[in-house]
């Protein structure tokens, strides 16, 4: 769908204008479309990714500052998040005994059998979202996206 359609808007200033509100709209799609695909699993997106840190960073434990640098949400609180994940179950706290201020995070076994599965039909249903675009075309988005944040 075109974004003038999608909001309602039938022009805009300029090209560089319609391409700042186009990806914050289609970041916002994204968003509420990976919420859905993860919702049968009791996670949101921000808990997704501080679970697949931890997955990479597995056996290691890591901590609340280093899950902050890597999460791609920096206005998420991790240690909120974290602590919503323990409750569930798919994360442990460690007491680092030499200093007490210090916790690191890991997943447990059921927190690594949930981020594989949920891993597994995200991957799924992000290559079925992004059928309408060519490799080429998908190699050539991320190199412009990356070229914006320089």
């Amino acid at each position: 769908m075109k974004l003038e359609d999608a909001i309602k808007q039938p022009k805009f200033s300029n090209e560089f204008h319609k391409a700042h509100i186009n990806v914050i709209f289609t970041s916002a799609w994204f968003g509420k479309r990976t919420n859905e695909i993860l919702k049968p699993f009791n996670i949101s997106w921000q808990q997704f990714n501080i679970m697949r840190i931890l997955r990479g960073h597995d056996p290691k434990p890591a901590t609340i500052k280093l899950l902050t640098k890597r999460m791609i949400d920096k206005m998420s609180n991790a240690s909120r998040l974290v602590e919503k994940l323990r409750k569930k179950g798919l994360v442990e706290r460690q007491l680092d005994l030499s200093d007490r201020r210090k916790v690191s995070i890991i997943l447990t076994a059921d927190g690594k059998e949930l981020i594989e599965k949920a891993s597994q039909v995200l991957d799924a249903k992000i290559v079925e979202d992004l059928n309408g675009i060519t490799l080429e075309e998908a190699i050539q988005l991320n190199t412009i996206l990356d070229k914006i944040r320089r």
